[in-house]
């Protein structure tokens, strides 16, 4: 029997609810495929710190580094609550860079997907999703103002200051437009290259070595478009884009206004895919103001199970499944009031309970090779 080692990494705020659905998820998925799973928890983020005095506890760094992949939550608290804990520590610079850095995970992989049956979820007008809204965003995640060099201090004049580099080198854009490549290959092969050269040098070179890494990739059309441009268009006409590829603030802001045009972030899985290992989130926050509620939609958190499944694990009709067994679940009108408003043709369901659907449409699909 195949046996895989996953680290579960629940989070702050409604992680630890919203990943015993992905957990629901799992267990079907191993009993029905003959594969073993092995599923242990980890101590991450805010909580972390606060119960272990470091928010990636080195416990959790050897779990991690055992894992075949790892399924992370949400992290993070209130402003209020975050001021508890030392600058370095909260849990963005304390647990997720390092993370990053540790397993260099440089591609991350945001699908934005909303078929037209869930178009009442988006705030734009029908006549603009169509026939729904369907793109990936590739965000190039270990480099950037996020990962350069930085410095504070005060200067000659009394005065507090900060400086803040973007770095790229050439390297790190090539690997990050080669998978943009291969993934528009995949689809319908056209690549949106955002970028910002009209202002920044780092875009100048960011364009030259896509450019470069282009010529491999004949069949691929590249379409240039300015971020600041970008990001009105996706209001305006998300459906002209398929695969979309940026450096990292770039694709931090967009990927986040993507989560918008579909409703909510709650809608927005994410893959972070490095060279030997790969970690799977929710590209939403915590939520502390829900949390304990039992409100919070599951569907970020089991779709990124789904693209484990199929980017870790090789099985990809499964993925399907559980894609399948989602968008069911909200065929039958089900939703959450985190996602909706108690409406006609509705029913408002807790995060238990859309998890407990959610397998029991998985369980209805053909297991691959049966």
């Amino acid at each position: 029997m195949t046996a895989y080692k996953i680290a579960l990494l629940d989070g702050d705020g409604i992680g630890p609810e919203i990943m015993a659905e992905a957990v629901k998820v799992l267990e079907l998925v191993s009993s029905r495929n003959a594969i073993e799973f092995e599923l242990e928890h980890g101590a991450f983020g805010a909580n972390a710190y606060f119960d272990h005095g470091h928010s990636f506890p080195e416990a959790t760094k050897q779990l991690c580094d055992e894992a075949d992949a790892i399924l992370k939550g949400p992290i993070g608290l209130s402003h209020e609550e975050s001021k508890k804990i030392p600058v370095d520590m909260q849990p963005e610079r304390g647990a997720l860079l390092p993370m990053r850095r540790r397993y260099n995970t440089f591609a991350n992989f945001r699908p934005v997907y909303l078929p037209k049956s869930l178009a009442h979820f988006s705030p734009l007008k029908p006549e603009i999703i169509g026939d729904g809204i369907d793109f990936i965003i590739i965000r190039e995640l270990v480099g950037g103002l996020y990962f350069g060099k930085k410095e504070t201090g005060v200067n000659a004049q009394g005065r507090r200051y900060v400086i803040e580099s973007l770095e790229y080198d050439e390297d790190q854009i090539a690997r990050i437009a080669k998978v943009a490549f291969d993934t528009a290959l995949k689809r319908k092969k056209v690549l949106h290259n955002i970028h910002k050269s009209n202002v920044l040098k780092s875009s100048v070179l960011w364009n030259e070595v896509v450019g470069e890494v282009g010529e491999d990739y004949p069949e691929v059309e590249v379409k240039h478009i300015l971020v600041d441009a970008a990001a009105t268009y996706l209001c305006l006409n998300p459906g002209q884009f398929d695969v979309m590829v940026m450096e990292n603030m770039f694709g931090d802001i967009l990927s986040d206004q993507a989560g918008g045009i579909l409703g909510s972030l709650g809608l927005m899985p994410s893959a972070c895919i490095g060279p030997d290992k790969a970690y799977y989130e929710p590209s939403h926050g915590s939520a502390p103001d829900i949390a304990g509620q039992n409100i919070a939609n599951p569907y970020s958190m089991i779709g990124s199970v789904a693209m484990m499944l199929e980017m870790s694990f090789g099985m990809e009709q499964e993925a399907k499944n559980v894609w399948h067994a989602m968008q069911s679940v909200f065929a039958q009108g089900n939703s959450t009031s985190d996602l909706s408003k108690p409406g006609k043709g509705i029913k408002m369901i807790s995060t238990q309970a859309f998890g407990d659907l959610v397998v029991e449409e998985l369980a209805k699909t053909p297991v691959a090779g049966a």
